[in-house]
């Protein structure tokens, strides 16, 4: 099974390494997720070799959702009512419309 890592975020001391991953083809998220989850002490041991520091940090998984993320970001976009609002003339990019306001108060 092949995987992407598309960010791994550390803890401001470095302690704790969280690699967000995606299997290739997107399906089998729980069963790679499992099987990363079960080999970590492999993967911080094979980590503690190239790193220059004291100590490997944990790692952890979890699955990366930022497609998914971008996919309703984008249907979002797509609904009649955002578009009128971002086609309503006279309001320039980045600043409301009195639509906006009313809908505020």
């Amino acid at each position: 099974m092949m995987i992407t890592v598309g960010e791994v975020r550390c803890s401001p001391d470095l302690s704790v390494a969280t690699a967000f991953i995606l299997p290739l083809g997107g399906d089998k998220k729980e069963e790679a997720l499992l099987a990363l989850r079960k080999s970590r002490h492999e993967i911080r041991r094979e980590v503690a070799k190239v790193l220059s520091i004291k100590f490997a940090p944990e790692i952890r998984f979890e699955i990366d959702d930022t497609f998914d993320r971008m996919d309703a970001t984008r249907a979002l976009f797509e609904r009649a009512d955002v578009k009128a609002d971002l086609a309503a003339p006279g309001a320039p990019e980045g600043e409301s419309t009195e639509a906006d306001k009313d809908n505020d108060a």
